[in-house]
């Protein structure tokens, strides 16, 4: 191992999950404690910190406010969008941030997010290795949709999958305290894979959740899904539907019609109103009463129903990039394996290559989906109920969260 000295760079980026500041506990706490980091630096806003030079010396925060962190949700250093070029098309990005990395003697790059950001992560390691700047750069994971590539599951997936869960079964009650019938249809969030939809089945399974589930991993059918709905509504005098926000047709348009509303900074499409689009269409061609629920931000910033499991693992994941930056690893980001040991479900951390990780989804598997494609197998229930587990200690103030307040003081 080659001992390397200076200062880090942390920041957060993408959309936030209830536990990404556990992830950066993990990061801050570990690297204040490492003699061979000689001062840990928050980019504001993630990425766009680092370019703007607006970093915040977590050295001069309180400890006590820090280790509130693991409790608090969203992201609270401030995140971002930011699609940097190709370096081989334009450098300009990246030689502002190698200018900022002398500026500070940074020599670690702790960048936390999802697949967008595990790619800025692999182009600024690959940038410094190429002008030949020791810099060691680690990806710390992050994603409520549980789609990176290679990690058996995400930092934020397990709190949001126990939020949709508990929600669902909520739900379920309240939709059948009449005598009249009605059909509700709920939205939950997933672009390309279908993870937190099938969250919703964990409900199911405990008897409280949605009749019908569809997730974008499988072609969605109009008619079909009309059928379904009337066939249940009959059985039962009730249906309840899960449907992800990004379940399509056999051509890949979206069936939201709020497809191109708008685009995020990664040109992704921003989809929502789906709910809404369904609700019509089933009161227009059953009609039966019908409710639309959209969960919104409120299934990634749910810290109130976080899992234990799920803070516990951000905070290992943070602390384990920053160990095997300063044991000399680069270029790669912190996974998840998972094992069982007597009976026992055990999740150990692992290394993957970022470009292997940068842009590859990872969709729920097909034969955790049903035949029907309208609803998940049992395999998929058993795959998450581990990851929802534990209730944290949650600090209040006057019966009310009591979140973490940083000073953010800019360093010079």
């Amino acid at each position: 191992m080659s001992e390397l000295k200076g200062a880090c760079i942390f920041g957060q980026s993408g959309g936030p999950t209830s536990v990404i500041n556990a992830s950066a506990y993990g990061v801050i706490d570990t690297a204040l404690k490492n003699p061979n980091i000689t001062r840990v630096l928050g980019a504001e806003h993630g990425i766009k910190g680092v370019l703007n030079d607006r970093l915040f010396d977590m050295g001069q925060e309180d400890p006590k406010e820090l280790e509130l962190l693991k409790n608090t949700p969203s992201s609270a250093l401030g995140s971002c969008r930011y699609k940097m070029a190709d370096p081989d098309v334009d450098e300009t990005d990246y030689k502002r941030i190698l200018e900022i990395f002398k500026k500070y003697d940074v020599r670690y790059f702790f960048y936390n997010g999802g697949n967008d950001s595990m790619d800025t992560c692999n182009k600024i390691s690959k940038y410094m290795q190429k002008v030949g700047y020791e810099c060691r750069v680690m990806g710390v994971p992050k994603t409520i949709d549980n789609d990176l590539y290679g990690t058996d599951h995400c930092p934020g997936f397990g709190s949001a999958a126990k939020y949709i869960a508990t929600s669902c079964m909520e739900v379920y009650q309240d939709a059948r305290v009449y005598d009249t019938g009605m059909v509700c249809v709920m939205e939950i969030m997933g672009r390309h894979a279908g993870w937190l939809a099938g969250a919703a089945a964990v409900a199911t399974a405990y008897g409280s959740g949605p009749d019908l589930v569809y997730l974008p991993e499988v072609d969605f059918d109009m008619d079909q899904f009309l059928a379904d709905v009337e066939r249940v509504y009959k059985e039962k005098g009730n249906c309840f539907v899960a449907v992800s926000e990004g379940i399509h047709y056999a051509d890949g348009s979206f069936v939201s019609e709020a497809k191109t509303s708008a685009t995020d900074g990664f040109g992704h499409a921003q989809l929502g109103g789906l709910e809404v689009f369904l609700t019509e269409i089933v009161k227009a061609r059953l009609g039966v009463k019908v409710r639309g629920i959209e969960l919104s931000l409120l299934q990634r910033c749910g810290a109130h129903l976080a899992s234990e499991t799920d803070i516990e693992e951000a905070c290992m994941a943070g602390k384990a990039a920053v160990e095997n930056a300063v044991n000399g690893i680069t270029d790669k980001m912190v996974g998840f394996e998972r094992d069982i040991q007597d009976g026992r479900y055990v999740c150990r951390t692992k290394l993957l290559n970022l470009t292997d990780v940068a842009n590859t989804e990872k969709k729920v598997p097909r034969e955790w989906i049903n035949a029907e494609g309208n609803n998940v197998e049992r395999p998929f229930v058993d795959y998450v109920l581990p990851l929802i587990q534990g209730e944290p200690v949650l600090p209040r103030e006057d019966s009310l969260p009591r979140f973490a307040r940083l000073k953010k003081v800019l360093a010079k």
